[in-house]
């Protein structure tokens, strides 16, 4: 077991983060092992019909041209680099990097990890008993009138421990768990043993905490005034020492910041709520403590952990029909009567069986003092099951036609390129299976196979459902203001499901958002999901309220029809909505300004 903490660097959060990040870390502070997250439920769809299109490819080339500049000083310097850009194709990948450094003429041991996907055995395994009901729905999978082309089950992080203690400099997975890319290095450099449950668990949360790059260091944080250098934020780091406590950090040369409420933010992002579930251990959320441990260094301690589920989740995806978008413009007055008029005009260009969805954005001051602060723009979105329905000459060609006999004013964005052709739409269904059908591997670079075990013991646990608070008794002077003078939030997507978390920096504000975020005071601030499943969660720890808002999301974000596809701005408008608020708190506050 090694003395010192595992420093794991970040340089990837998804699928189109920055370009230049590896280059970045790499000048920046010392660290042992890259790590890349590059997959999600919304970037495995566009992948998955890659894949279909050309088995050779489905990993993400992204990745390739991002680090062969890089290859030789990694090598040079010891670092190891593990990721999950091998979506659908981890042989593929491992491939391509095995053929650049030949090329260049410097060794490197590349390793991948597979037994995730499981398209191929989607119909034994149904025939065997297993529905794979959908885990929002329940519906059994042999009732979804859709030929699956993708089905691929979230693997730990132990696949990955096993190639690094073999030696390998590069790890490509396909579909771990994001968190998954911290641990397995954690649990390799460490030598923990697989029922090593706090550990593991300790080692989910700083994996889960730096996953998404950018987010931990000030990136989409409700503070972001506050934050240097926010311009560009740099990507984190996780010192994760061996009994699984760690330190969240950041590169010194680069903006951002990292402190209590940056890492907060992550805690709370896509969960379900305080039982975070992992292929290797179960987590309480709830039980990490987070402090300062110097500048812009958190520690977080005190994170149990427990036995991992029986289950392994499983994404499964297929094309479900085609879609398009146009975007035009509406100038006030009569603005309702102009979008009535749109949408009609638009609905008669479609065939019966086309839906169009006509979203106008934002509202207008009663006295705009300018033809910006006059216009909002109107979202135009047709589905339908055939691409040929949608064809430029169906749809975009008619839509941009309208510019002599539709309502007055209407105009495009005249600097931005017009979408002519319809794009294919992809649903998610996530479903559960015993985790022992699940068949997880490494493949070395030497052509050797290690069969990855199965936990020594699983447990099932559910949710806690806590007691909803006292209602809220005034005391002293009120004045209604937005939540976010006093709170920050962040949200995101757990397939159709949207999560939030609302948490306040000030313990003495504490008790008063608790009570204030009640079941009924959330769907009091936001009525519009007031018809919604919510599920409500306390996290006392980080003095914050936990929602998850069911089906806000429809059928998850790859085909999901929202303008907002995956839920990254509920928590902000959450923040927005006025309530009544103590004057005390207000005048304490942390406004993030």
């Amino acid at each position: 077991m090694a003395e010192r903490p595992i420093r794991v660097g970040n340089f990837s959060g998804y699928l189109g983060d920055r370009w230049s990040a590896i280059a970045e870390v790499l000048a920046g502070d010392p660290i042992d092992v890259l790590a890349g997250d590059y997959l999600a439920e919304i970037t495995l769809a566009p992948l998955a019909g890659r894949f279909q299109d050309d088995p050779s490819r489905g990993y993400v080339e992204r990745f390739v041209d991002q680090i062969r500049p890089h290859l030789a000083e990694i090598v040079r310097r010891g670092i190891r680099v593990v990721t999950n850009a091998g979506g659908f194709n981890p042989a593929g990948l491992a491939r391509a990097l095995r053929e650049i450094a030949a090329a260049e003429g410097f060794a490197l041991n590349v390793a991948y990890v597979e037994g995730d996907n499981l398209l191929n055995r989607l119909d034994d395994i149904q025939s065997a008993g297993h529905r794979l009901e959908h885990l929002d729905t329940d519906a059994s999978l042999r009732d979804w009138e859709q030929k699956p082309i993708a089905a691929n089950a979230y693997l730990g992080g132990w696949g990955i421990a096993s190639a690094l203690r073999e030696g390998a400099d590069i790890v490509v997975c396909g579909r771990v768990t994001d968190a998954s890319l911290i641990v397995g290095p954690a649990a390799w450099w460490h030598d923990w043993g697989h029922d090593d449950w706090d550990a593991l668990a300790g080692a989910v949360v700083a994996g889960h905490v730096i996953e998404c790059g950018p987010q931990a260091v000030g990136g989409n944080f409700s503070g972001f005034m506050s934050v240097p250098g926010i311009e560009r934020p740099g990507f984190p780091i996780a010192e994760v020492a061996a009994d699984g406590s760690c330190v969240i950090t950041k590169h010194g040369r680069d903006g951002g910041t990292v402190t209590v409420d940056t890492v907060t933010a992550q805690l709370v992002y896509e969960i379900q709520g305080p039982l975070y579930f992992n292929p290797d251990v179960t987590v309480h959320v709830d039980s990490a403590v987070l402090r300062p441990a110097g500048h812009d260094r958190v520690a977080i301690t005190g994170v149990r952990g427990a036995p991992p589920p029986p289950t392994a989740k499983i994404a499964i995806f297929a094309v479900i029909g085609f879609q398009t978008v146009q975007t035009v413009y509406v100038t006030a007055p009569d603005v309702e009567a102009k979008v009535e008029l749109l949408g009609k005009q638009v609905a008669a260009m479609v065939d019966d069986d086309v839906q169009v969805q006509v979203t106008r954005i934002g509202s207008l001051p009663n006295d705009p003092a300018t033809q910006w602060e006059a216009t909002v723009p109107v979202r135009i979105m047709a589905l339908a099951s055939e691409r040929h329905q949608l064809a430029a000459e169906r749809f975009a060609d008619g839509i941009y036609g309208l510019y002599l006999s539709s309502y007055p004013g209407f105009y495009h964005d005249g600097g931005a390129k017009r979408v002519v052709e319809p794009h294919v739409r992809i649903e998610y269904w996530p479903a559960l299976l015993p985790v022992e059908l699940v068949d997880h591997r490494v493949v070395l670079d030497d052509g050797r196979t290690i069969d990855v075990e199965t936990p020594p013991r699983t447990q099932l646990l559910r949710q806690p459902r806590d007691p909803e608070p006292a209602p809220l008794t005034p005391s002293g002077t009120e004045v209604s203001r937005p939540l976010g003078d006093v709170a920050f939030a962040r949200s995101g997507d757990k397939g159709g499901n949207c999560n939030v978390g609302i948490w306040v920096s000030n313990p003495e504000a504490w008790p008063w958002l608790r009570q204030a975020l009640s079941s009924s005071g959330f769907r009091q601030l936001v009525p519009e999901y007031a018809d919604l499943d919510i599920v409500r969660h306390e996290l006392p720890s980080l003095h914050a309220v936990h929602f998850v808002i069911r089906g806000l999301l429809g059928r998850g974000g790859s085909s999901n029809t929202r303008v907002d596809q995956v839920g990254k701005a509920v928590g902000e408008y959450i923040r927005s909505r006025h309530l009544d608020i103590p004057a005390e708190l207000l005048s304490g506050a942390d406004r993030g300004e």
